[in-house]
């Protein structure tokens, strides 16, 4: 599955008016009547128990403070859905149950779409489920229908840390297995296993990482490290010779030596040699990931290379 989240070119900042949404505040409720915007029957999902005030049931008359107000201090993910739809009911418990992980860190707000058909257009609902991410008083980010809870989990990452908040990256088992079995030498299963993390989670660096080395491995298996590199020192417009001796000097640490090397190979190839040596660079900038300041130093030398 694609990355749920829609692009710019759909879906902008401001592209939905919450701004006709925002009316008085309602009345305060009589004594002994249930607060506005609490679980209630017919929302959608079940109402969670203990009255968890992460998660609400927003009407008209509480959006402005269920949503508006309250994703001024933290992220507000708002649930389109109603009851007795299969897809609904599915994806409201995951939601949920990841609200209840967060321990308080953003608000789940869920809106029935058969009771608020307004709420509804206003955020240009198509299909259920639908959700929208809400940060300082305006969407940021919505996707439409079921997605695996790999790629949920990632997509409200990028959530929390839009809205400023800090988090910590979870740990991934499946991560764990492909790591292990890349140490231990089974490149198959481990390329597998990364393949699999990266079908539900496409921008996931650490899969992405781990596959990378995966090909490094592959390609240094029974090569001579001393015999590579004299036979790269030797022929140094030699691709062949120049990609390997790359990938034994990112084996061996000297990862910036390896990028310099393809840098110049860069400039001295042109057409199908130059696209070749490109790609095999970045595939190599993805083992350190980009925040590397030898990977940063690296691309700025490579699209000096390249215009």
């Amino acid at each position: 599955m694609s990355d749920p989240r829609i692009t710019s070119s759909i879906f902008t900042r401001g592209a939905v008016d919450l701004s006709t949404l925002r009316g008085p505040a309602p009345a305060s409720p009589r004594p002994g009547t249930p607060p506005q915007g609490g679980p209630s029957n017919g929302a959608p999902g079940a109402p969670t128990a203990g009255g968890n005030s992460a998660i609400v049931d927003v009407t008209e008359a509480t959006i402005q403070s269920d949503v508006l107000e309250r994703s001024m201090a933290m992220p507000v993910v708002v649930f389109f859905g109603a009851a007795g739809f299969p897809e609904s009911d599915e994806f409201a418990p995951v939601l949920e149950r990841l609200n209840a992980e967060g321990d308080g860190t953003w608000v789940l707000a869920r809106v029935d779409v058969q009771e608020n058909p307004r709420i509804a257009q206003m955020f240009r609902v198509q299909g259920i489920p639908m959700v929208y991410a809400v940060v300082g008083g305006q969407p940021v980010d919505a996707f439409s229908g079921v997605v695996p809870e790999a790629q949920l989990r990632q997509w409200l990452q990028a959530v929390l840390k839009a809205g400023g908040v800090a988090v910590a990256e979870p740990e991934d088992p499946r991560l764990d297995e492909a790591d292990d079995a890349l140490m231990s030498g089974d490149l198959d299963a481990a390329e597998q296993a990364y393949r699999k993390i990266l079908a539900d989670a496409p921008a996931d660096a650490a899969a992405t990482a781990g596959l990378a080395q995966v090909g490094v491995a592959r390609r240094v298996a029974g090569a001579d490290p001393t015999t590579a590199m004299a036979a790269a020192d030797s022929a140094p417009d030699d691709v062949a010779a120049q990609l390997l001796a790359a990938d034994i000097e990112v084996l061996s640490g000297l990862a910036e030596q390896a990028y310099a090397r393809l840098v110049g190979l860069v400039r001295r190839t042109a057409g199908e040699d130059r696209e070749t040596v490109r790609q095999h660079l970045v595939s190599l900038f993805s083992i350190a990931g980009p925040d590397d300041p030898a990977v940063a130093s690296a691309r700025r030398a490579l699209a000096s290379a390249l215009f």
